[in-house]
């Protein structure tokens, strides 16, 4: 994506197409990115505008794990997403498939 702002825009057009015969359809979607404070007001726009919009996918049941980051320099970014530190991309892929499976368990009656 050319940004994060795009990223819920992609995922509410792979579910739309999902809904035709010859398109794919997925179970869930994993948002992974990074917002990196700069200098103006346009870090905070970017970072909330784009968790609301993945949260107000969410609501409306697409399953979908968060790994947007949101931090003041490079440094922090990547010492949150390497796998040896903070990991958060594998939390933002665990906490999507536990979503898939709480909707799986609730679409079957057997609740959370």
């Amino acid at each position: 994506m050319p940004g994060v702002l795009e990223i819920p825009t992609a995922i509410a057009l792979a579910e739309e197409a999902g809904r035709f015969p010859t398109a794919p359809r997925y179970d869930g979607y994993v948002a992974l990115g990074c917002v990196i404070r700069g200098e103006t007001y346009h870090f905070e726009i970017v970072a909330d505008q784009s968790a609301a919009a993945l949260a107000s996918l969410g609501v409306k049941g697409v399953a979908i794990g968060n790994g947007i980051l949101a931090t003041e320099d490079e440094n922090q970014a990547w010492a949150r997403a390497r796998i040896s530190e903070g990991d958060k991309g594998g939390g933002a892929a665990r906490a999507c498939l536990d979503l898939i499976a709480l909707r799986k368990r609730l679409r079957l009656g057997l609740g959370a």
